[in-house]
């Protein structure tokens, strides 16, 4: 299917016809990116998805430490409340 990229303000769009979108089952928000000659339309992640098992794969891999090494000496003294 053929389609013109036309202005919208300053910006440009292409207006794609329900069927296709239908038929792509793309949500209102999606993702944009771009590739050698084209743009891809991808339906929209929720946020923080494979968040989960990222960090499995970090304490998999013993990566899941403090990034302040060595530890200051507030780690290893009571703080006293006044």
């Amino acid at each position: 299917m053929k389609a013109r990229i036309v202005r919208i303000g300053n910006s440009r769009g292409v207006r794609i016809p329900k069927p296709l979108l239908e038929q792509a089952g793309l949500p209102d928000d999606v993702e944009l990116h771009a590739e050698d000659g084209r743009i891809v339309i991808a339906a929209g992640r929720p946020p923080r998805t494979g968040w989960a098992e990222a960090a499995r794969e970090l304490h998999e891999r013993g990566e899941d430490g403090l990034l302040e090494t060595p530890p200051t000496r507030f780690d290893g003294e009571e703080w006293e409340w006044r």
